[in-house]
């Protein structure tokens, strides 16, 4: 029997009975008297605050380690933040007298902690692997450099991390070590790999894998973005800027030379000002018309009527909106539009490639179902534009581009609503076929964004903590697939095993028994004991 289950029987005791003599305490307990006479000076030591005597009990000391595996867990692990700083917090709440709060105690507790989530975690991925339904996974791969070199496996649909672990380098071998390695553990395979174009990852995608290899259409748009942004928003800034001093200048010429010649020079300045300020909207207006058109083309569907694309359509009109890019740059004379868009223009056969071998997917699966060519044309030109729209409203945060897409979802809904197909089909039977067709729509990946926003959270975490804490990036990796919570409350590892798996934090605090005891303090005489 531990210090805590002996010092509950005293208190127990204590409440039930009243003021009790040391050997009547023992006779009841089955402690020794010393024992007996030291629980009782540390429970008296112990009330020193109104709320003291609610920690002694079996309910109070439930919760107080909840309250402390809860913190720790959640600021802690979760948001970096340092033991010293938790133990002022702990020490704020008056809890040292009931807990070990200190720095060391608490990083004892920690590591407590990851031992037990790095096994919970290794157990139930075996249990997925064992019983669920694992699924080819659409790889994003990317490096990060923190402490030490980060290597970073994200599957992209179902935002699981496959692998996430420091290295050495990131040459192919060790890639293909690696993730060869995690493949074998999960029992799946890769569909396709979307990269920064790296040549260690596309060899890796091609020949370690011997899958598709997507170039990532984030990385495309930016290269535009960081080398044209700034080139057209310094002059737009600065002819703003002079338009100012221009109305301010001839506002103070109006005031003690209107009519003159002096005031009409500068209304004249403010003219030209506007001027050079409406060429500099419309080129910005003009550039970012070309990015959004370009980034709205790479999509299995046209934005204009949701019809099917080829590769080779995409890929035309995306080359079109290259050339008017650089066009553009040519007249407005930005600095380098051949070295950027010749890297842009190299990568978007590939990309677009994306598209066709979704669709090769996509028609397999209807050869496979065993349909009529009606069902598969109300399939592919009714069912999956009104699901892939649902889901990309849902996902995209640009305003712009968002009202367009909606505009493309509320045409796709009347074709699908006023469809023979769709009104003849009972609701299962509709909601099986939503199912399929939102799977589909899911292993459609055109960028790497998730595992950028990972790097960046690493980045973060790395920055808080001060450096890489041995373990910890194993623990980051646990609590992002099994207790990062989506808005329909699934988790990466649910949707990536297709398993329900417990609540984690849930799980590692009934696995936590016993907290550290406070510091031995000199016992007070003016503490009274509690006697009820």
């Amino acid at each position: 029997m531990g210090f805590w289950d002996r010092s509950l029987r005293i208190f127990k005791c204590l409440c039930g009975h009243g003021k009790q003599s040391i050997r009547q305490l023992a006779q009841q307990t089955g402690f020794s008297k010393s024992s007996v006479h030291r629980l009782q000076q540390a429970i008296a030591g112990r009330n020193c605050h109104p709320e003291s005597w609610f920690w002694e009990t079996e309910e109070g000391r439930r919760w107080l380690t909840r309250l402390v595996v809860a913190t720790l867990y959640t600021f802690g692990f979760k948001r970096g933040v340092g033991v010293d700083t938790i133990s002022e917090f702990f020490a704020r709440l008056r809890l040292h007298t009931h807990v070990g709060c200190s720095p060391t105690a608490l990083r004892g507790v920690m590591q407590t902690l990851e031992a037990e989530l790095l096994a919970i975690a290794h157990a139930w991925e075996h249990d997925g692997t064992a019983h669920g339904e694992v699924q080819e996974i659409i790889g994003a791969v990317d490096e990060t450099f923190l402490e030490q070199l980060m290597l970073v496996f994200l599957d992209v649909p179902t935002r699981y991390i496959v692998l996430e672990t420091p290295a050495e380098d990131r040459s192919y071998a060790t890639w293909k070590a690696l993730v060869d390695e995690r493949l074998k553990a999960l029992g799946t395979s890769v569909l396709y790999l979307v990269s920064d174009r790296a040549k260690a990852l596309i060899q890796l995608a091609e020949q370690g894998l011997e899958c598709v290899s997507i170039p990532d259409c984030f990385h495309l748009v930016h290269e535009i973005v960081k080398r044209y942004s700034l080139a057209i928003a310094r002059p737009l800034s600065h002819a703003r800027q002079e338009l100012k001093r221009a109305e301010e200048h001839h506002a103070r010429r109006q005031d003690w030379a209107g009519g003159t010649p002096v005031a009409e020079e500068a209304e004249a300045q403010v003219e030209a000002r506007q001027t050079e300020v409406q060429r500099w909207e419309a080129v910005q207006n003009a550039y970012r018309h070309h990015l959004e058109t370009l980034s709205l083309t790479f999509h299995p569907f046209g934005i204009a009527d949701s019809a099917p694309q080829t590769s080779a359509q995409v890929a035309s009109r995306v080359h079109a909106e290259v050339d008017a890019l650089e066009a553009l740059a040519v007249s407005q004379q930005l600095p380098s539009p051949h070295d950027v868009l010749k890297k842009v223009r190299k990568q978007v056969p590939a990309l677009a490639a994306l598209v066709d071998f979704w669709w090769e997917g996509v028609r397999l699966d209807l050869e496979h179902a065993a349909i009529s060519p009606m069902g598969r044309r109300w399939a592919e030109e009714s069912l999956l534009p009104l699901v892939y729209w649902e889901y990309h409203v849902a996902h995209t945060r640009c305003a712009r581009r968002k009202a367009k897409m909606r505009q493309a979802l509320a045409a796709a809904q009347g074709t699908f609503g006023h469809h023979a197909i769709t009104q003849g089909l009972p609701p299962q039977a509709l909601m099986e076929w939503h199912a399929w067709a939102l799977h589909r729509v899911s292993v459609f990946q055109r960028a790497s964004s998730a595992v950028e926003g990972r790097n960046g959270f690493l980045a973060q975490l790395h920055h808080n903590q001060r450096g890489l804490p041995k373990q910890r990036y194993k623990v980051w990796t646990v609590l992002h697939n099994f207790d990062c919570r989506a808005a329909d409350g699934t988790t990466p590892a649910s949707r990536f095993f297709r398993w329900t798996f417990p609540d984690l934090f849930e799980t590692v605090l009934s696995h936590i028994e016993v907290l550290p005891r406070p510091r031995q303090r000199p016992y007070n005489g003016s503490a009274k004991l509690l006697t009820s």
